[in-house]
């Protein structure tokens, strides 16, 4: 199984414009997301657990707009759908980034809640989440097993990434 070819997939397919320009207003300010959250401090906070949730909500705005724009369902939810898998984790992610939100505003994480302050985490998975979420992509057990595959090397990847960047501002500033 080429995993690799899948999630190259998943990370590209959202960047065809040609065939779905409406997904650039979706997928771009995840990313954007994501690079603000290289910025920010890697342990989890309340300013980050901020940024997890309007991350988390944007994706889940996104993907309930994506389930609104079927054809013959447009402008309404497609009710048939309501207990699909893609429904489903829409919900969860705006469960999850309400929480997220309301845990950075109140600066108080719930029990076992502090994961929603690691917005890398919440940004790699509504990244490659979105080409199926926003049906461009079927659900499969291939696309889930690239996505849980990925994430360690990609969380290494960012990880060293960040201390190189933080490296070379150290040697800059010293010269």
């Amino acid at each position: 199984m080429d995993y690799a070819a899948i999630f190259w997939h998943l990370i590209e397919e959202p960047f065809k414009p040609l065939r779905r320009p409406e997904a650039v207003w979706g997928i771009v300010p995840l990313y954007f997301s994501w690079a603000i959250a290289e910025l920010t401090n890697e342990k989890a906070s309340y300013k980050t657990a901020i940024q997890t949730g309007f991350n988390l909500l944007w994706a889940g705005a996104q993907w309930t707009w994506q389930h609104t724009r079927q054809p013959g369902v447009e402008g309404r939810l497609d009710l048939n759908a309501l207990f699909a898998v893609n429904v489903i984790v829409t919900i969860i992610t705006i469960i999850l980034g309400a929480l997220a939100l309301y845990s950075g505003v109140r600066k108080s994480f719930p029990r076992y809640c502090s994961f929603l302050g690691h917005t890398r985490f919440s940004s790699y998975l509504t990244i490659t989440l979105f080409p199926i979420q926003a049906r461009y992509i079927e659900w499969s057990w291939k696309a889930l097993t690239a996505i849980l595959i990925f994430a360690v090397p990609t969380w290494i990847a960012l990880g060293l990434f960040r201390r190189a960047m933080a490296v070379t501002r150290g040697a800059g500033k010293k010269g």
